[in-house]
């Protein structure tokens, strides 16, 4: 019997290992851990669109926003339009290792190909306090990607 590390590890390098080729910006441990959390209170805050089809009308009818992609999507020809799309609307976009890690912070049961992050919400308006919050995580991330982003190419 392995001790809990060893099957940490495991899953880790079996993420790893279906990743697809394409899957560059890709987020290292901190900054996938930073963008689900990001992901977890747009969620809650209803500022998430999830989903290819929903994300590419996003993109399509103007909103901005951080496009997180999981990378680990089979066939790989479902999100291979997205980054090109988030690069004509010069929105940033980072690939992370799993689409069911994203689907738990996106609060679905499904796995997720892609998630949208809004910077204001679809419908309403949010309580002062959040708002703030959710805007600082969005800032820290993108700064986080646009740097990851920067030192690829």
């Amino acid at each position: 019997m392995g001790s809990d590390s060893e099957t940490e590890k495991s899953q880790d390098r079996k993420k790893m290992l279906s990743l697809a080729p394409i899957a560059k910006p890709l987020a290292g441990k901190k900054l996938c851990k930073r963008t689900l959390k990001l992901v977890r209170r747009a969620s809650e805050a209803k500022c998430l669109k999830r989903g290819v089809k929903e994300v590419v009308k996003s993109i399509r009818r103007g909103n901005k926003g951080l496009c997180v992609i999981a990378g680990n999507i089979s066939p790989i020809d479902v999100i291979t339009h997205v980054p090109i799309l988030c690069e004509e609307a010069d929105i940033p976009y980072v690939y992370v290792p799993s689409k069911e890690d994203l689907a738990t912070a996106g609060a679905t049961k499904r796995p997720t190909c892609c998630v949208l992050v809004l910077t204001k919400p679809t419908k309403g308006e949010l309580g002062q306090e959040d708002q703030e919050k959710l805007k600082a995580d969005y800032e820290q991330v993108v700064q986080d990607v646009s740097e990851l982003t920067s030192s690829l190419f």
